[in-house]
This record gives C-alpha cells, sequence and structure tokens, in this order.
C-alpha cells in the first residue's frame, strides 16, 4: 500500500496511472468512496485542465478539512496515488544502443521519458565501438526532450530534486584530460578483438591469482583488456601516455566529466558498480588494487593513466552538477552500472534476491550481503551497490540476447519489428530440434569460451523461420539456466523466484521458457524501466527523497506477471542436455580464422584446448 501524507489541509496532486478517469472523475471516486464510508463531504476541489501525463491523470485538490486518514485510505482502495507535493527524480539511462532520460515521482512511475538511439560501428568482425561525444550529445538531448515534455505536463523542473545515473558497463573510453577530447572511439563491452591479448595475459605468472582480489576472470569482456589494446594500437592514446595526459574511464566516468563542463570542472570519478567492472579495482576494499596494477603494468605502467576517485554510488555532492542545457546547477547525486541499478530498481535489497535483464545482453545479479562471494562455477563477484554500506552481488553475464532478435532482423531479412520475433516463434509448437549457439562474441558465463562461434544445429529440411526465432529466445534462457545453476553451487542455495524486466522480458513465451527451465516462478513488473528507476532510487537516497527501504516496498508492484513451470521436468532437462551438447561443438573456430590470418601458434592453442574440452565433456 502507498504510504500517504499526513496533512490536514492544503492541496493534493492526486494522479490516476491507469488512464481510468479525467480529472473530475478522481474527485467523484473520492466523493463516492467517503461516501461510503460514511465520513460525509471532505473536501472542495479546484480542477486543472491540463490533459493525461504520462503517469496518467492528475487533479489537484485543495483540502479543507481534518478526517485526511480516512480521505487517503479510501484514495488507495480507489488505485489513486496521492502526494502533498510534487517530488521527482531525473535518471540518465545510458544504453548501448540507446540513451534515454526518465522523471520518476516519488511513488515509482515514469512521468515523462526521451530516448535517442546512436551510431553503432563495427570497423571489423568482432570489433565494436561508438562514439563518445555522439552518446554525450544522445544524453543532452534526452534530458531536454523529457523536461519539454514534462513542463508540458505542467510541472515544474524546480521538482526535481535530483539526476541519477545508470550507464553500459566495461566500455572504455580514453581521452586527454587537458583538452577533454576522445582519443579514440570507445570499445565496446560486447567488443572482442582482445581474444589474443586477453589469452598473453592468462599465460602470464599469477594470473590465477587475480579473480580473489578483483572478482572478475581475465577475458575480453572487462575494460583492462580494452584498455591495453588502446595503448599497443593506437598512437595517439600512446602518446597521450607518454606526455601524462591520459584518463581513462567506464561511460559513467566519461559522462560525468563531460556533463560537468569537462577539463574545466574535472570532475572525474567512478562508482564501485562501474569500477568492479575495470578489473582494477579491490573488490574487498573498493580501492584501486596495487596487485592489479602490478599485474597490467607489464608493459605500460598503468599508474601513468588518470584514473577516476572511487566514490559510493548515491552521494549529494561527489557527482557534481550539470553544467549546461535546462539543467543547468542541477545536482548528479546517483550512479549504478546498469545491471546494478536494475537489481536496486527491482528493490533487490535482501540477500538471496535475484533479478534477470534481458536487453542486448543478458544479465542476471543476486544479492549475497555485505561479503563478496567469489565463485568457483564461472560467476563474477560485483558490487551490487554502495549507498554508504557496499553490498556485493553475484554476476552471470550473456553477451547475446535482444542482440539475437536483432540479428535475426537487420542479418537474415526477418521482421523488422523485435515483437513479432516473437509471434513467429510462437508459429511453431517446439524449435523442432534445432539449437541455435548465439556465440556472436564467444560465450560468457559460466563458460567463458573465447573461441565460440554462432552456431545452428539440427537445421533439416523441415526446419522453419519460426524454428529459428525460438532457438533464438530460448538461446537466453538456457544460458540463464546454466548462470542459476552455477549461482545455486556457489552460495548453496536455490532461488525461490527470479526478478525479470528488459526488452526481452516483454516475450511471454521467453519467459514461460525461462520458467520451464528453470523450475520456479519468473515474476515481471508491470513497470519494467527498473534500470532508470534503481539509478533514480539512488540519486533518491541522497536527497532525501526515500530515507529507507521500507518506504520503497509497494513501489513497482501492482499488476506483477508470474510465469509458473509449465513443461514436464524431465522433457526440459533433455531440452538443457542438447543444449549443453551443442556449445561443446560451438568451441574451436576461431582457430581455423587465426591460422588463415597467420596467427599459427595461437591456432594451435586454441585447437589443442578446444580438443581437450571435448575429450573432458565426453567422459
Amino acid at each position: 500500500m502507498i504510504r500517504w501524507p499526513k496533512v490536514k489541509c492544503g492541496q493534493l496532486l492526486l494522479r490516476d496511472p491507469h488512464h481510468q478517469r479525467g480529472p473530475r472523475g478522481l474527485s467523484h471516486a473520492l466523493g463516492r468512496q467517503l461516501a461510503a464510508a460514511g465520513s460525509g463531504p471532505v473536501l472542495t476541489c479546484a480542477l486543472n485542465k491540463q490533459r493525461p501525463a504520462a503517469s496518467g491523470t492528475r487533479a489537484l485538490l485543495h483540502v479543507h478539512s481534518s478526517p485526511f486518514s480516512t480521505l487517503v485510505k479510501s484514495a488507495a482502495r480507489d488505485r489513486i496515488m496521492a502526494s502533498s507535493e510534487e517530488v521527482f527524480v531525473g535518471s540518465i539511462d545510458q544504453g548501448t544502443t540507446s540513451s534515454r532520460f526518465l522523471i520518476f515521482d516519488k511513488a515509482g512511475e515514469p512521468v515523462a521519458v526521451h530516448q535517442e538511439e546512436f551510431s553503432q560501428i563495427y570497423p571489423n568482425p568482432g570489433w565494436h565501438e561508438h562514439d563518445p561525444d555522439e552518446i554525450v550529445q544522445s544524453v543532452q538531448n534526452c534530458i531536454e526532450g523529457a523536461l519539454k515534455k514534462f513542463e508540458q505536463d505542467g510541472h515544474s523542473k524546480d521538482s526535481i530534486k535530483a539526476i541519477g545515473i545508470t550507464n553500459q558497463r566495461e566500455t572504455t573510453v580514453v581521452w586527454d584530460n587537458k583538452t577533454g577530447e576522445p582519443l579514440y572511439n570507445a570499445i565496446v563491452w560486447t567488443d572482442t578483438r582482445t581474444a589474443a591479448l586477453a589469452r598473453e595475459l592468462k599465460a602470464r605468472p599469477d594470473s590465477d591469482k587475480l579473480t580473489d582480489v578483483c572478482g572478475l576472470p581475465i577475458s575480453t569482456y572487462p575494460s583492462v583488456t580494452k584498455l591495453l589494446w588502446l595503448l599497443k594500437n593506437e598512437e595517439k592514446v600512446t602518446k597521450a601516455y607518454e606526455a601524462g595526459t591520459l584518463a581513462f574511464g567506464t561511460i559513467d566516468a566519461w559522462l560525468i566529466y563531460k556533463l560537468n563542463g569537462g577539463p574545466t570542472n574535472n570532475v572525474f570519478v567512478s562508482d564501485p558498480t562501474n569500477a568492479s567492472r575495470t578489473m582494477f579495482m579491490d573488490i574487498h576494499k573498493l580501492k584501486y588494487s596495487e596487485q592489479m596494477l602490478d599485474f597490467f603494468s607489464y608493459e605500460f605502467d598503468v599508474r601513468k593513466i588518470h584514473l577516476p576517485e572511487i566514490v559510493p554510488s548515491s552521494d549529494a555532492k561527489a557527482f557534481g552538477k550539470i553544467d549546461s542545457g535546462s539543467l543547468k546547477g542541477w545536482p548528479i547525486m546517483g550512479c549504478l552500472g546498469d545491471q546494478s541499478a536494475a537489481l536496486v530498481g527491482q528493490k533487490g535489497f535482501e540477500p538471496g534476491a535475484a533479478k534477470n535483464t534481458y536487453g542486448t545482453g543478458c544479465f542476471l545479479l543476486y544479492n549475497v550481503g555485505e561479503k563478496p562471494v567469489i565463485s568457483t562455477h564461472g560467476l563474477l563477484a560485483t558490487v551490487a551497490y554502495d549507498f554508504g554500506t557496499p553490498v556485493y552481488a553475484l554476476e552471470g553475464s550473456i553477451a547475446v540476447a535482444g542482440s539475437g532478435v536483432k540479428f535475426l532482423m537487420e542479418n537474415l531479412g526477418f521482421s523488422h519489428a523485435s515483437h513479432k520475433i516473437t509471434e513467429l516463434a510462437e508459429q511453431v509448437p517446439d524449435n523442432g530440434g534445432l539449437v541455435f549457439v548465439t556465440a556472436f562474441s564467444g560465450l560468457f558465463a559460466p563458460y567463458w569460451i573465447d573461441d565460440a562461434h554462432g552456431t545452428m544445429f539440427g537445421i533439416t529440411h523441415h526446419t522453419k523461420r519460426g524454428h529459428i526465432a525460438r532457438a533464438t529466445l530460448e538461446a537466453v534462457c538456457f544460458q540463464t539456466k546454466a548462470i542459476l545453476d552455477a549461482m545455486e553451487k556457489d552460495s548453496g542455495h536455490k532461488l525461490a523466484e527470479l526478478k525479470v524486466d528488459g526488452g526481452m522480458s516483454n516475450s511471454a513465451l521467453c519467459m514461460q521458457t525461462q520458467a520451464d527451465l528453470v523450475r520456479i516462478p519468473i515474476v515481471r513488473p508491470k513497470m519494467r524501466e527498473t534500470t532508470a528507476l534503481g539509478a533514480g532510487i539512488a540519486a533518491g537516497f541522497a536527497a532525501k527523497v526515500w530515507k529507507s527501504f521500507d518506504e520503497l516496498k509497494e513501489i513497482n508492484t501492482a499488476g506483477e506477471t508470474k510465469f509458473e513451470p509449465a513443461m514436464e521436468e524431465a522433457a526440459s532437462k533433455k531440452m538443457f542436455k542438447k543444449w549443453e551438447k551443442a556449445v561443446s561443438m560451438s568451441r574451436g573456430w576461431l582457430a581455423e580464422e587465426e591460422a588463415e590470418a597467420g596467427h599459427k601458434e595461437e591456432a594451435k592453442e586454441i585447437s589443442e584446448g578446444a580438443a581437450k574440452n571435448e575429450e573432458a565433456s565426453e567422459v
């Protein structure tokens, strides 16, 4: 139940988020409820004539009576939200394919949003880049667009108390700290150009000791391999390093730096949920690790690179203020990597809570409490959030989720509407024996196979487009099942339920398949902007919009959908066994490519590794 303001008179803003009533209908509904309760008339009202807002119809009521508790309880039964004053938080949601700015009210409802896509740059196979300046511009455009809608709906920007940021993680930006200009495109988290470098690092002495310090294994995924590649291969980056002006950061650090005016104010910070993805941070101390810096300084002294200061995820001053535009002077008070933000937005504050975000990739986070758990089953140890006391999580990362659907649309000529892919998959009763290992960037958790490539198994004369669509959705569900199995082994506990969000969670078929495979309920909220909401919550705590987790308990609970396992367990196990076989067969493809490119020693190493794994799987 919503917590209602305890006032006896004054202005009361009512909203119907379900768009079922006009302004007069709101007051009439209250009157009917109060009359039924025998309370008599308790208010007079002056109704505004504004059009419905994104959050629903609004009516401004002037309350002139004392039995307010009766009023608000009646309003609650009638599903009307109320607040004694307008209080909002803004949220910058900077993702892999688009940027957005959302404005949330205190009840966690989005009242305005603006989204803008930006360029995806693929210079070579396996390479994925973004233009850092274009990202900043897209964010600024989104702020202006959402604010325009917000003010058109009759709100004042003065009621926005703070701004939060959530962002794609691992994506690496390098710039000159004197000019503030980027030195290369941002290398995106999905990029695999560093595969050979990752193998080189794994072969170095003591590489097996790093995960205990930073929580991550060496792979193409963390930011450090991308940074080292830039130092080795890009002259502008090397020159800035030699001049002592090279700055490195993940997208959060870059955005905060630029939104604060760049070198003019030089606000250069990162929160632990992002800093933990670089491999430079000691996950136990939330500080840069001398051991990690030593290990990665074998060719370039990374201590000469300017690294952002690590600050808590929720802080009233550390992130500075926006330096230009309509929200100039507005404080940035929260910052969370996107997957941590989704856990916060799903209110996963208790140990044992878990969420899975089905976006461009797919990311499952499991709250393990105030001490990190270093996985022995292929998962990552990461920071869930730091609101004064750090809370940790186990994470399973899947490189390809929504991007697999996009692949069908853009590369194979399937429908250019993502919901049509689900409709196509629903036209067939099952996958027709087809298994699609969507290893476009290798395989992430819990497998960590860099040399796997996308492969389809089981194609016959009877294979239809619907089977391919279904197998693409199922690939995400299979990998989630593998991650959950690993999490249960690491934690020693079986999850009671899994909360979900992200674009692919809109597919009922996909969510039902997920429930069938993992054998626990899948819970999907009605309002799925949980990642952006999480950043808003981080900022809101610093701004005292909310003061405790208890105040958030009822946020975003109405209209949940629960998917229960429906398939027989034996059939589910059979499907997953076939998937595991397909994964083992997807290995080793990179070896042939590298041999053709002249990297024969590396190719031999990969082939031998694949053969050993094949033998082990047969045993």
